[in-house]
C-alpha cells in the first residue's frame, strides 16, 4: 500500500517498524560503499595481461614507442577507437589516462585562446555559461565551477537533453558557449541520446558562433543487455548541418582496462584536432606510447574491445539486476521512490520523496553505508527538490550490493515516514 494512503495511526506504526529495522542496521556495524562508479577487482583482473605487455617496443609503422614524439598518439590504437567511436583516424587523439584532463585542457584552451571558430578567447567575455543537463555528472560541474563558468540547467529526458529547453537558452544569449552531454547511458540517468535529439543539437541556431557540445562518451561500450545502444554520430551530424566544429568528443578506457592506467581519447573535426594538438604541443612532447602499444596489442582490433566488454557485462549485470530486485521488492508497493532501469553505464538514478534525499544519505552514513552526497548530480551540489541519489553498484561484491541496497531501502522508508508524518 502507498504510504500516502495510510491513516495517521497506520503511518505511525509503519514508521516505528521501519525505525526498528533501521536500528538493527546500525547495530550490524556495516561498512559498505556505493559512492563512485569504480570497476571491481574482478573487472580489473580481466586486463591483467596488460602487465606483461607490450611485446617489443616498435609500433606497426616502426615508431619506437620508448621515445619522444607522436603528439596524437599511437596510430594503431587510434584506429581501433576511431572505428568504435565512428570517426576518422585523422579526427582522433589518443592521450594520457584521463579524459577528464582532456576536458579540462579543452576548457582552458577556449578560455585563454578561443576555439577554432571563436572571435575572441572566452576568458575576455563578460561572462561564460554552459548548459548542464540534470541529473548529470558531478565532475563536469566541478570543472565549470572551478573555472568560473556559470551553469544553466535543463532536464535530462530518456531521449537525451530537453531540446526545446536548450534551444530556448542558446537562441539569444551569446555568453552561452557550450553544453555537456553524456550521450550513451548517461551518468546517472542511463539515458541514451536519440538520433533526433543529437541532430537537433547539432543543427540548432545559437547566438554564440563558437558554441560547443562537449560530448563525453564515457560509457559508449558499457552495455548491460543484449540490446546494445549505438551512439549517434555527432561529428557527421554537425558536419552536414554546417557546424563541423561544434562537437568535441571524449572517451577513455578507464572502465574498460585499468581505471588508473588506461588511455583517453579526444575526437573532433580535423581543424579541431589541429587546434587541440597545437596548444597541447606547448605542454607535452607526446603521450605514453608504451601504454598505447600495450593496449593495442591487448585488444588487437575493435572486436577485441567488444569481446572484452561482454566479459565486463557478465560481472556487473547481476549487480544491477540485484539493485532492481531490492528496490522493487522493498519500495515498489509504497510509492515513495522511482528509479531507472539502465541498459548500460555504471549507475542507477534513484528519486525519493522531495525533501528527503539528504536525510536518506545521512541515515545511510550512520548505518555504515556510504552514498554519493545528495545533490551531487546537480550544479553546485544543489538539487532544488532534494530527491536524487546516484547509486554505483559496480565495485562491491554481489553480496555487499544486496546488503547495501537493503539498507538504502530501509533508509528511504524511514525518511519517507518522517516526512509524511511531520
Amino acid at each position: 500500500m502507498a504510504l500516502t494512503d495510510l491513516s495517521a495511526d497506520e503511518l505511525r506504526d509503519f514508521a516505528a517498524t521501519q525505525r526498528a529495522a533501521y536500528d538493527d542496521l546500525v547495530g550490524k556495524g556495516l561498512k559498505l560503499d556505493l559512492t563512485r562508479g569504480k570497476p571491481s577487482a574482478a573487472q580489473l583482473d580481466l586486463s591483467e595481461e596488460l602487465l606483461s605487455l607490450p611485446h617489443g617496443h616498435l609500433a606497426a609503422d616502426g615508431t619506437d614507442v620508448r621515445n619522444y614524439g607522436g603528439l596524437t598518439g599511437l596510430a594503431e590504437l587510434r584506429g581501433i577507437f576511431a572505428e568504435l567511436l565512428g570517426v576518422g583516424t585523422d579526427q582522433i587523439v589518443a592521450g594520457g589516462n584521463a579524459s577528464l584532463t582532456m576536458m579540462s585542457d579543452t576548457l582552458l584552451y577556449h578560455l585563454f585562446h578561443g576555439g577554432v571558430d571563436s572571435e575572441n578567447p572566452w576568458g575576455v567575455e563578460e561572462s561564460v555559461k554552459f548548459i548542464c543537463p540534470v541529473p548529470g555528472y558531478d565532475r563536469h560541474f566541478s570543472l565549470l565551477e572551478h573555472y568560473g563558468i556559470e551553469m544553466l540547467t535543463v532536464p535530462m529526458t530518456p531521449d537525451g537533453p530537453d531540446v526545446a529547453a536548450v534551444q530556448a537558452l542558446v537562441a539569444d544569449d551569446p555568453s552561452i558557449k557550450g553544453m555537456w552531454i553524456v550521450p550513451t547511458y548517461a551518468n546517472p540517468s542511463g539515458a541514451v541520446c536519440t538520433l533526433e535529439v543529437a541532430s537537433a543539437l547539432a543543427a540548432m541556431d545559437t547566438a554564440a558562433p563558437d558554441f560547443k557540445i562537449f560530448w563525453d562518451n564515457a560509457y559508449a561500450f558499457h552495455h548491460l543487455t543484449d540490446e546494445e545502444a549505438k551512439s549517434a554520430d555527432i561529428l557527421s551530424l554537425a558536419e552536414v548541418s554546417g557546424h563541423p566544429h561544434r562537437p568535441i568528443v571524449f572517451a577513455s578506457t578507464s572502465k574498460i582496462t585499468f581505471a588508473g592506467a588506461g588511455v583517453a581519447f579526444l575526437a573532433g573535426s580535423t581543424e579541431t584536432i589541429a587546434w587541440y594538438t597545437g596548444h597541447l604541443a606547448k605542454s607535452s612532447i607526446g603521450p605514453d606510447k608504451v601504454n598505447h602499444l600495450r593496449h593495442a596489442q591487448f585488444f588487437g582490433d575493435a572486436d577485441g574491445v567488444r569481446t572484452h566488454m561482454r566479459a565486463h557485462r557478465a560481472i556487473i549485470a547481476p549487480k544491477f539486476e540485484e539493485v532492481q530486485r531490492v528496490l522493487r521488492e522493498s519500495l515498489g508497493e509504497h510509492e515513495v521512490a522511482t528509479w531507472n532501469t539502465p541498459a548500460g553505464g555504471y549507475f542507477v538514478s534513484l528519486d525519493v520523496l522531495d525533501g528527503t534525499a539528504s536525510r536518506v544519505v545521512e541515515l545511510a552514513k550512520a548505518a555504515g553505508v556510504a552514498l554519493t552526497p545528495a545533490g551531487a548530480s546537480f550544479p553546485y551540489g544543489d538539487d532544488p527538490r532534494d530527491r536524487n541519489i546516484r547509486l554505483a553498484p559496480t565495485m562491491p561484491p554481489l553480496d555487499e550490493v544486496t546488503q547495501a541496497m537493503q539498507a538504502v531501502a530501509t533508509c528511504v522508508l524511514v525518511a519517507a515516514a518522517e516526512k509524511l508524518g511531520a
